[in-house]
């Protein structure tokens, strides 16, 4: 059926919405939500606005809400709520829906007891379960809803290698657990750049990590320190180079000290001051100039911006005592210091810091006798001494304490002459001689030679004994070499002077045959006097012509009387002869030997297998 123009306009205006404007949603009752109604297909109208729609829309919305407030949430749905009461079992929340939610109280509750919502605040939420509680609550978690959103933040820090913060909770196996919201692990080796070793000390600290590796739906979180470290680091590194040049003042805190030297935090990079640039003085270990934690300023000596190594000095920064020192401390002046260092050859005396010298152990006494000089001085002792020498370019100081008290050398031939009898010590002994200490400072030499004017010693200690206390006679005395030279036999006449002076030449002389030569005999004619009566000057008697492995032509004891056919005073010499002396006893005596010595050596010839021998020893008999 057609109908004119103007009678479908009246139509649709009375009857039907426009069809070019959707209708409002309309509920339904199977879903609770609206289908759009449309009119018959046709060309889009403009209609004025109808008040009715606006009514109409308004309650679509009032319904709607209220078909939100009976339905009820899923499990795992996430809620933004209001939190409308707070009870001592927890949090009353307006969700939206017909029923309130309800929070735990635990899950709220901060460490101090506190909470941390309370009414009117915003707070999501996830719903724990679908059905309500047994009051008429649904039962909801801050937990769950936090988690997820920490999960969320972990995520989107490692994707922007963020940095996060998070509470040390205690100590696992193989690191530490750390808090982040989840429990996340650090390795001990990623807890610090250096290694730590005690790890519990870390316990309950908030600290600044990097993500490493996560794993949301393991629960797998791995996290680094040493990362936030290393980045923290090498940014300061980096600002402290580009601003610290050779020679310039830098301040810093001593971190920690070695036996060599202490490590200074210059804000982003460690330097290194060595013990020998801590002072101009003498310094045994570091800790006695700088504590760890010491604000030090310092001059940076050296810079490797390529390895990143400072080298400072504390030195550096005061003038060095040395470059004065010769104005200071003139040679020959007396100066007091402390001893610092005593060692074999001497001992370090400080004057003033950074200033030290030595006194050899040559220079602490004028006795040669000194061993060690701990024997004078020790570490610690205020001493005296008088500057012998300064080689300030060496920093050198030479000092002695001997040089206090004069010299003994130098007044010796006021106390002692050449003649007069000392007594000392005997100090050592050497093979040529022996050292006697006279007195203090000075020592005498008696030379072997000079112990005995008859006997002839192969060592000094054939004489005397080192300690013994012996009396000599001053032989020669060299101020400039500081040699005195001294005898024993000078005590005693010399008994060769005295010989001399007392016999000649065809004097008769008694004697005993002392020792044997291939050439004669030696005779003692008197104390320390020994004569030489020579082969040709002893009678022969037998008739036996005497050889040469006869042995000694008179035996060794037998006295006899001598004559004196020769004598030098010089060599010290005495020639002797028995022939014009043996009366027929001695004769006897000696045939008789003779005779003995004869047999005895043909005896041991033939045992020695030498043929002839037995016939010439008997010719006498025939």
């Amino acid at each position: 059926m057609a109908f004119p123009a103007d009678g479908n306009k009246n139509l649709a205006s009375d009857s039907h919405p426009s069809p070019a404007r959707p209708g409002p949603l309309r509920p339904s009752p199977q879903s609770g939500f609206g289908e759009p109604e449309h009119a018959a297909p046709g060309p889009p109208v403009d209609m004025p606005d109808d008040p009715l729609d606006e009514s109409f829309e308004e309650d679509f919305e009032q319904m709607f809400a209220a078909e939100n407030r009976n339905a009820t949430p899923g499990s795992g749905q996430w809620i933004n709520g209001t939190v409308v009461s707070v009870t001592e079992r927890g949090l009353l929340v307006d969700i939206g829906t017909k029923l309130e939610g309800f929070v735990p109280i635990e899950q709220v509750q901060q460490a101090d007891g506190a909470l941390a919502y309370g009414p009117g605040d915003a707070i999501q939420v996830a719903v724990d379960r679908n059905n309500a509680a047994s009051d008429g609550y649904v039962l909801l978690s801050f937990e769950r809803a936090n988690r997820h959103r920490v999960w969320d933040t972990l995520e989107a820090a490692h994707r922007d290698n963020q940095i996060v913060t998070g509470r040390v909770s205690g100590r696992v196996k193989g690191g530490l657990e750390v808090d982040l919201g989840v429990k996340a692990f650090m390795p001990s080796s990623q807890l610090d750049i250096r290694p730590i070793h005690n790890l519990d000390s870390y316990a309950g600290q908030d600290i600044q990590v990097k993500i490493l590796k996560i794993n949301r739906r393991r629960g797998n979180l791995v996290v680094s320190r040493k990362a936030v470290l290393e980045e923290d680091f090498l940014q300061r590194k980096d600002a402290v180079l580009s601003d610290v040049e050779e020679g310039s003042v830098v301040t810093g805190t001593v971190k920690n000290l070695t036996e060599y030297g202490a490590f200074v935090d210059l804000g982003g990079i460690d330097g290194l001051l060595h013990v020998s640039d801590m002072s101009h003085g003498r310094v045994t270990h570091p800790q006695e100039i700088v504590q760890p934690g010491d604000t030090i300023t310092c001059r940076v000596l050296k810079l490797d911006k390529d390895k990143g190594r400072v080298s400072l000095g504390m030195k550096q920064l005061v003038p060095d005592p040395w470059a004065t020192v010769a104005e200071r401390f003139a040679p020959g002046t007396r100066v007091l210091g402390r001893v610092v260092s005593v060692t074999d050859y001497g001992a370090f005396v400080e004057l003033e810091t950074g200033v030290e010298g030595l006194i050899h152990i040559s220079e602490m006494t004028w006795s040669r006798r000194m061993k060690h000089p701990s024997k004078v001085v020790k570490p610690g002792d205020q001493v005296e001494a008088v500057v012998l020498e300064i080689k300030g370019g060496d920093r050198r100081i030479s000092l002695g304490i001997k040089q206090l008290e004069a010299d003994p050398w130098t007044t010796i031939q006021d106390r002692y002459s050449i003649g007069s009898v000392v007594e000392g010590r005997v100090r050592k002994l050497s093979d040529f001689g022996a050292f006697v200490e006279v007195e203090e400072g000075v020592d005498g030499l008696i030379h072997i030679s000079d112990f005995s004017w008859t006997e002839r010693l192969k060592h000094p200690s054939e004489h005397v004994k080192k300690g013994q206390m012996v009396q000599a006679v001053i032989l020669n005395i060299d101020t400039g070499n500081r040699r005195l030279s001294l005898g024993v036999k000078q005590l005693q006449p010399d008994a060769w002077e005295t010989f001399f002076q007392t016999h000649y030449v065809n004097d008769v002389v008694h004697g005993t045959v002392a020792r044997a030569a291939a050439f004669g005999v030696f005779v003692e004619i008197a104390p320390g006097i020994e004569g030489l009566c020579h082969n040709s000057e002893i009678p022969q008697v037998g008739g036996a012509e005497r050889s040469r492995g006869d042995g000694p032509a008179l035996p060794m004891g037998a006295e006899f009387d001598f004559k004196i056919i020769k004598m030098n005073e010089t060599e010290k010499k005495v020639g002797l002869s028995l022939k014009e002396m043996a009366t027929r006893e001695d004769l006897e005596r000696i045939q008789a030997y003779q005779a003995r010595a004869r047999q005895a050596s043909s005896v041991v010839e033939s045992a020695m297998g030498k043929p002839g021998s037995g016939r010439r020893e008997t010719e006498p008999a025939e």
